[in-house]
């Protein structure tokens, strides 16, 4: 199977996804992380970049509970919740929250501390997305 660039600049972090883990990008140059992928350093414009693990912890910036109105291909998710997490490994981005205990997103809250927690299974093939869940 031939990759685009996109895809094949991707596929460390979608097939890490898979096996329930989640990697970020590293600038060897200048030793800062990066989230999203990228073919060279947004801030050194070096190119040796390598991937490591993310610590998997952070701060949950803000959040959405999608309940009615689906975009096109999520009309089979609803009700289903997403939020920018911003890691501790001082990269942010967009992942999809699991429901708390009751099924429901109500103890959520922006600044609150969030755990990545990878989907397995069919859900983790049909989208691999970052999971993440209320920490403690």
């Amino acid at each position: 199977m031939s990759h685009t660039g996109t895809e094949s600049l991707t596929e460390p972090y979608y097939s890490a996804l898979r096996r329930g883990e989640l990697i970020v990008q590293h600038c060897k140059a200048c030793n800062r992380t990066i989230m999203y992928p990228r073919h060279v350093c947004p801030f050194c414009q070096e190119a040796d970049l390598s991937w490591i693990p993310a610590s998997g912890t952070g701060t949950l910036h803000s959040f959405a509970v999608q309940r009615v109105g689906p975009p096109s291909g999520f009309e089979d998710d609803v009700p289903f919740a997403v939020g920018v997490v911003k890691l501790d490994d001082d990269v942010q981005l967009l992942g999809r929250l699991w429901p708390d205990e009751d099924g429901d997103w109500g103890r959520y809250a922006c600044d609150a501390r969030v755990v990545f927690h990878g989907a397995t299974g069919l859900e983790i093939e049909r989208r691999p997305v970052a999971w993440f869940r209320l920490a403690g």
